[in-house]
């Protein structure tokens, strides 16, 4: 099977290398028949594109070359596409895919950095640390005390890798987890879990709200204002999903107004975030730069075993477990 790995022609941090490829074949001897190339530029893509049956790649590569109706003038052979990230939103709608061509995600990568990210978020809002960190910028001295996390409620919504790994962080801390999803299965880290349909239910309770669900027309805007006034006086919310899942002025809002008690949000609108933007002078928010679930020294180590997963599935004639339905959007 010929795959070619098209890496970013900017990208320093991230880029896939021949290396970290022969990696991989060695912890799945039975890829080692997959014929690969490497290339960063126009040049070696073009060349790849016409007899690549598979390309690992990043989505803004995808929505350059392929998402704009270029398929599959452009790679004839082309039969799956392993890009890089979860989210996918950023290549919605789909129509741009053939029914032909196999669209993977690498869901299962971020899984371990999220849980640590999402713990770390939920104790530095438990301590107060946003308005500590305000307090710093000011020279004030202002003591607020804090109470552990056991015992306490917390509302994840996206039980994916990522969500998923928070509650059972969570579920270690000694805190009581409800779980929101598409549907009400249960899911092992949860005390409960109820359906998207019925988050109205369950925010009130919510003492903590964290938002790590993909991006799709359903999700979109879900967490606007009238929701964040039902969580409870003084709730604590974090955002390592999307920018567009929450209404982040409202959060703004809720924060000076006293009703929210701290935020933490990895992911804005726009992206970057300009330097004019209330978020970061809100009191009682941090904003990191969407950094929260990728991992340098682990990343395309783990994205490779996935698309070798995959690739093993689908020889043995059975679904692809990354591939994305465009129906759903993830």
């Amino acid at each position: 099977m010929r795959i070619h790995v098209q890496n970013p022609a900017d990208e320093t941090v991230f880029p896939i290398t021949p290396q970290q490829w022969e990696a991989a074949v060695s912890r799945a001897p039975d890829m080692a028949d997959l014929r690969v190339s490497f290339a960063d530029d126009d040049a070696g893509f073009a060349a790849a594109m016409a007899e690549a049956e598979a390309i690992v790649t990043w989505t803004k590569v995808v929505h350059a070359r392929f998402a704009k109706g270029a398929l599959p003038g452009v790679a004839p052979r082309l039969r799956t596409i392993f890009c890089t990230s979860a989210g996918l939103d950023r290549l919605a709608p789909f129509d741009w895919l053939p029914d032909s061509v196999a669209l993977l995600n690498n869901r299962g990568t971020h899984a371990a950095k999220a849980g640590e990210f999402g713990i770390m978020a939920l104790l530095m809002l438990a301590n107060h640390v946003p308005w500590f960190t305000h307090d710093a910028r000011e020279g004030r001295w202002a003591p607020r005390f804090a109470s552990v996390l056991a015992g306490r409620t917390v509302c994840v919504v996206g039980l994916g890798s990522l969500g998923g790994a928070v509650a059972a962080r969570a579920r270690q801390f000694g805190m009581r987890v409800i779980g929101v999803r598409s549907s009400a299965a249960p899911h092992e880290s949860c005390d409960e879990v109820v359906a998207q349909g019925d988050i109205d239910s369950v925010l009130p309770r919510a003492e903590f709200l964290v938002l790590a669900c993909p991006l799709t027309p359903q999700t979109q805007g879900m967490i606007d204002r009238r929701r964040l006034a039902l969580l409870p006086q003084g709730a604590k919310v974090v955002n390592i999903g999307r920018g567009p899942l929450w209404d982040q002025e409202a959060v703004c809002d809720l924060l000076d107004s006293g009703h929210l008690g701290g935020a933490v949000t990895d992911v804005t609108v726009p992206e970057p975030l300009p330097a004019e933007s209330r978020l970061w002078r809100t009191p009682g928010l941090i904003v990191t730069p969407h950094m929260s679930s990728d991992d340098p020294a682990t990343y395309n180590d783990r994205s490779l075993d996935i698309f070798f997963e995959n690739l093993r599935a689908a020889r043995a004639g059975q679904p692809m477990p990354n591939r994305v339905l465009p129906g759903r959007g993830y």
